[in-house]
């Protein structure tokens, strides 16, 4: 009998981090936890990047996913918030990596189509297709919606026999 694959989901942000963690078992999904991870605003950049990285790796401590799965991010006009968007994805994947685990990373159009079905469409689609998915789930952010729907998103694409050979060979 085969066992539950928990799966951490990250929506990475400076200001805020969304997390989400599922159980994939099969085709059948459980909610497990989700939230948002903070950083002060009013703190230096370096102080916000350690405060990501101790609430994440605290998230991980306690719920032992197997799998981690994060967001990639998308260029803005803002060369600045590009630069430290990046800096927090670094984070972001550096905590699962650190914690021994194998880290996916998926487009935001491949997310969407993971969960609604297209490539296109807005956070409230999202929301309504991951309560759909896992009516059990809460979320306290949009970031903690975005972050289930990524770790749904790699439960997904996980059974695909591309990724289980490349993880029978990592």
């Amino acid at each position: 009998m085969r066992e539950a694959i928990r799966i951490v989901g990250i929506d990475p942000g400076l200001r805020r981090t969304g997390w989400g963690i599922v159980e994939s078992l099969g085709n059948a999904l459980r909610f497990v936890a989700s939230g948002t991870v903070r950083s002060d605003d009013k703190a230096d950049l370096a102080s916000r990047l350690c405060q990501l990285h101790e609430g994440l790796t605290s998230i991980l401590h306690v719920h032992m996913p197997a799998e981690a799965a994060v967001e990639q991010t998308f260029v803005n006009k803002d060369a600045g918030a590009t630069l430290k968007l990046g800096q927090a994805r670094g984070i972001a994947m550096l905590v699962p990596a650190q914690a021994g685990l194998k880290v996916a990373e998926y487009a935001p159009n491949a997310v969407k189509k993971a969960v609604i079905g297209v490539g296109h469409g807005d956070k409230k689609q999202i929301h309504m297709m991951v309560k759909v998915l896992m009516p059990k789930a809460t979320f306290d952010s949009d970031d903690a919606a975005d972050a289930l729907a990524i770790a749904i998103c790699h439960a997904h694409h996980r059974q695909s026999v591309a990724y289980r050979i490349a993880a029978m060979a990592g």
